[in-house]
């Protein structure tokens, strides 16, 4: 191995581990990497994507049939239905858990035996571009690791954080209302320790360098078994140090820097991306100087994008968009608007004011939503997240209620999704248009459930192949929408865009490909009242041809109007 690489390892460790031998660790994590050879890394700013690139979200259980295993039931469905419509796979954690639907690990490098094995992952990789989660902040309590914590023995007695119920935790930012710290037997007597998400959640302890050391191993064996994409879940809470907010912490970007500069000396091509639900402007951060994250989740879009629609507004969309900068060559955005987790309600801080958030919450209660809350550090709860499937979600208006448009305001949504800069991922639940799940959230007892359903397989088949079904409408035109934008350069993710003035009921933006030679503007009617737009507004060269991408109708004369139906989009291209 070169020692350029040992040396910026090293002045990355030194940052985190002041008191250490660094060029040790430095060598102890290239060997935990296997990095054994004079490999390198890939060119900067390579773009690892194009507008080809679409992500599937799934648990690995979503989709069933019955005698035989879920993993493989979901290949099957992958195959059958997806093929040439998505190349990217989220399989939500499928490792042993305690509790939180997976995000409670017992073991790293095992699959749940309910759900398949390394065969039935392998065999997604092989099709598909692979994305796990790395639940690096936290672990189950039923850990191995953990008991070991509790009987004092190796390997697992120092990788928890312990704490001291005296010390002053007022300032620590808090995703949920149960306790930081929990007491817990152990050999030595009673031990309280760092649970940030939950009790089952124990938060593992990064100033211990061995933790950092196995988890590059298990990045290694993830790598090897055909992972190509990486979510770092709950990475911003990584780093504790009383007194602080420890939540984006300096020694937590420097992690992530380590991860990304030892995954992509092993495979260029592999993908960190970042899972931090937090404002606006703290998620940017996670882009470094793109030598962090790959890329950054749009946390702000689910929001904002559903308080568009359902209000009737589109001013507070638009300034978001405005105020994105461009992400450097290298990365990009993951654009999402709704997944397994509920709607994030803090990447609308400083973007929609209290009153505009507790109509948005009003609203969603109507449509059967519930909402989930935080503690702030003055003891009060707070709003976190609300939870609802998007297909209810976008049922109605605050003004009116339910209505007839919800169909049509649903694919609205997802068009708006598609042809924004950064990469689109759907969920699986919104890509069927899958309703609320108050059946399941009754029996689990937990609100999240509300949009994590599962479907039988032959069930799900007939409904999609029923014309009449919602969800085969939903699926059908998804699909089309998907296969006329992994066509268009003016889609890649890294393509020029700039937000369109075309009043608060229309929403627009233009992209450019990055050679110029195409050019698509993107309207939207976001309203569920007929809007003209003059097409003088929209500066569309006089001297190209143009044509919606969506309908394929030509437009021919340039000093016209648009007329769009509630919630119609159009992709006016000139190629």
């Amino acid at each position: 191995m070169t020692d350029v690489l040992i040396q910026k390892l090293t002045g990355m460790l030194d940052q985190v581990y002041p008191a250490l031998d660094t060029g040790w660790l430095a060598r102890e994590l290239l060997d935990a990497m296997a990095l054994e050879e004079d490999r390198p890394g890939p060119p900067a700013h390579q773009n690892n994507w194009d507008e080809s690139d679409i992500l599937l979200i799934t648990y690995g259980d979503s989709v069933q049939a019955d005698g035989e295993k879920p993993l493989h039931t979901l290949k099957r469905f992958l195959d059958d239905c997806l093929k040439g419509t998505v190349n990217a796979v989220h399989v939500l954690p499928f490792f042993p858990y305690s509790s939180d639907d997976g995000f409670s690990v017992m073991d790293y490098r095992q699959v749940n035996e309910s759900l398949g094995d390394w065969d039935d992952i392998r065999a997604i990789g092989s099709g598909y571009k692979l994305m796990v989660d790395l639940v690096i902040n936290h672990m189950s309590a039923r850990s191995r690791w953990f008991e070991n914590f509790r009987r004092r023995q190796h390997p697992g007695s120092d990788y928890f954080v312990e704490a001291d119920t005296g010390q002053d935790l007022s300032d620590v930012v808090r995703p949920r209302t149960s306790p930081l710290l929990v007491p817990f037997q152990t050999e030595d007597g009673e031990r309280h320790v760092w649970c940030t998400f939950s009790e089952d959640q124990v938060d593992l302890n990064f100033a211990n360098p061995q933790v950092l050391i196995e988890f590059v191993g298990i990045i290694r064996f993830y790598l090897e078994q055909g992972v190509r994409i990486f979510r770092l879940d709950a990475v911003a809470y990584l780093w504790k140090e009383p007194g602080t907010s420890c939540i984006h912490l300096q020694q937590t970007h420097e992690l992530i820097k380590i991860i990304r500069l030892l995954v992509e000396h092993h495979t260029p091509d592999a993908i960190l991306i970042t899972e931090t639900n937090v404002p606006n402007r703290e998620n940017l951060t996670y882009f470094g100087n793109a030598n962090e994250a790959h890329v950054i989740y749009n946390f702000s879009l689910p929001p904002l994008l559903i308080n568009t629609l359902v209000s009737g507004n589109s001013r507070h969309l638009k300034t978001w968009l405005m105020s994105m900068p461009p992400a450097q060559m290298g990365t990009t955005y993951l654009n999402f608007i709704a997944s397994h987790d509920g709607v994030g309600m803090r990447p609308t801080d400083g973007l929609l004011t209290d009153e505009e958030k507790q109509a948005l919450i009003r609203c969603m209660e109507t449509f059967g939503g519930k909402v989930s809350y935080r503690r702030l550090g003055n003891g009060d709860s707070q709003p976190y997240e609300i939870n609802i499937s998007l297909w209810d979600a976008l049922k109605g208006t605050e003004e009116h209620g339910p209505d007839q448009w919800q169909l049509q305001r649903f694919l609205c949504a997802h068009t708006i999704m598609l042809a924004l800069e950064g990469i689109p991922a759907f969920y699986i639940h919104s890509l069927l248009g899958t309703g609320n799940d108050h059946a399941r959230m009754e029996h689990t007892g937990r609100l999240r459930s509300i949009n994590r359903g599962q479907w039988q397989l032959d069930a799900l088949e007939n409904e999609l192949d029923n014309p009449l079904s919602h969800h085969g409408k939903v699926f059908t035109e998804l699909s089309r929408l998907i296969h006329i934008r992994r066509s268009q350069p003016a889609f890649h993710p890294n393509a020029t865009q700039f937000t369109l003035h075309l009043g608060l009921k229309i929403f627009g933006f233009w992209r450019q490909s990055m050679r110029r030679d195409q050019s698509i503007f993107c309207i939207h009617n976001i309203t569920d009242e007929v809007q003209q737009v003059s097409l003088a507004d929209i500066n569309l060269i006089g001297t190209d041809q143009w044509h919606d991408l969506i309908d394929g109708e030509r437009i021919d004369d340039l000093s016209g109007c648009l007329t769009l139906k509630p919630y119609q989009a159009v992709w006016l291209s000139n190629q």
